[in-house]
């Protein structure tokens, strides 16, 4: 397992991802990054926990329309599998959820 140090609203994190996957988290990371910058713009500073949440929950808003639309485009594409590197990327989002709940709770 490789582990990638990426910057988050100008902190690092230590993120463990499958080995081969550093710069997908890196990419990842950068994406989140900037929808964190964005929301922090947009409401003021009100701490990095209710930042990165406010800007998960608008990530998984987008998925979930993202999902919706696939779904309307037609039955072939509902049911194609996955690409394979997504486990690595559901593993790197896993990692990255572990780190942002045990910050959670040293707050």
């Amino acid at each position: 397992m490789a582990t990638v140090t990426v910057e988050v609203n100008g902190r690092p994190y230590a993120v463990g991802c499958a080995d081969g996957q550093e710069e997908r988290v890196r990419i990842l990371a950068k994406q989140f990054d900037n929808q964190v910058r964005q929301v922090a713009g947009d409401v003021g500073h009100v701490g990095d926990l209710r930042l990165f949440l406010m800007s998960a929950l608008i990530l998984a808003d987008e998925l979930h329309e993202a999902r919706l639309n696939a779904g309307k485009a037609g039955p072939s594409s509902a049911t194609a599998p996955a690409p394979a590197s997504t486990d690595g990327v559901a593993e790197a989002l896993n990692a990255v959820a572990a780190r942002i709940e045990k910050i959670a709770q040293n707050l």
